[in-house]
């Protein structure tokens, strides 16, 4: 078996795997103003905030075009590769791995194992990283998809927005929850529920919005039976990301805290300022 790692541009790769060898990603587009940007290639974070903060029209995402999708399997199948592991964002937020599931009969000879992370960000490229590192070590193909299943399983994650009209204009969270915030003058914990972004709990500050999730997190850690990492992910907020490792490493003395950014696509949709925490098995 020779097995490729096919991710997406929302992922966030740890740095010591981005170049690895049978890692291949494909770009999201994001059209700010008319113009379709890929993600990772042609826009990075630093740039994209300063379009959006520009832009005349609220901008959106839509999914790789199959055309460009299928190529990418062909390439593989012609570099040697027989099976493909393709991780993606959730699909309670994007309908790319609905896409892939209808084609993944596409490439003959080419046995293409569509996977669902129900996640995006740091936790998903933890995943990626874990089927690399699984490559490298000699696991079969069993024992990587079961090693993702436990991250899978075990990842949870907690967001704080400045505005959830992001959210709202780009259909990935009610108007129902959103308007309640709005009336209540709430600063609302948000998370994942089955892969879709949900109000977790209303909240009346910033600060105890924050005191909530650090708390919570502290929960998580005790409930998960493995080895756990923690992370803080920003939308172009970098000094209050660090600022939140800092009180998470105070709590929890012991823990492996990463810090990274959401990109364009998922900044699209979560605004800028935005701030993640998260945490999952190793």
């Amino acid at each position: 078996m020779k097995l490729a790692i096919v991710t997406d541009s929302t992922a966030f790769i740890p740095e010591r795997v981005r170049g690895h060898k049978d890692l291949y990603v494909i770009p999201i587009p994001v059209i700010i103003d008319g113009k379709s940007y890929n993600e990772g290639i042609d826009i990075e974070p630093d740039e994209y905030y300063q379009l959006l903060n520009n832009s005349e029209e609220f901008p959106t995402t839509s999914q790789p075009s199959l055309g460009e999708t299928l190529q990418v399997y062909r390439d593989l199948k012609a570099k040697g590769y027989d099976t493909v592991i393709s991780i993606h964002l959730s699909s309670g937020i994007s309908g790319f791995y609905s896409t892939l599931f209808a084609i993944k009969d596409s490439v003959e000879g080419l046995k293409i194992l569509p996977y669902d992370s129900l996640i995006t960000s740091m936790p998903m490229g933890h995943m990626v990283e874990a089927a690399l590192d699984g490559i490298d070590n000699g696991q079969d193909l069993h024992a990587i998809m079961d090693h993702l299943d436990i991250i899978r399983d075990n990842t949870y994650a907690y967001l704080i927005v400045e505005d959830l009209n992001n959210l709202v204009r780009g259909g990935r969270l009610t108007n129902g929850a959103a308007l309640i915030a709005g009336l209540l003058k709430i600063k609302p914990i948000l998370t994942f529920d089955q892969g879709k972004i949900v109000l977790f709990e209303k909240i009346r500050s910033s600060k105890k919005a924050f005191k909530r999730a650090e708390k919570i997190i502290g929960q998580r850690i005790n409930e998960i039976p493995y080895p756990v990492k923690l992370y803080v992910i920003h939308a172009n907020n970098i000094s209050l990301a660090l600022e939140e490792k800092e009180r998470l490493q105070k709590e929890y003395p012991n823990a492996i805290i990463e810090v990274g950014h959401f990109g364009p696509v998922i900044g699209t949709h979560l605004g800028e300022k935005a701030i993640g925490l998260a945490l999952s098995a190793q």
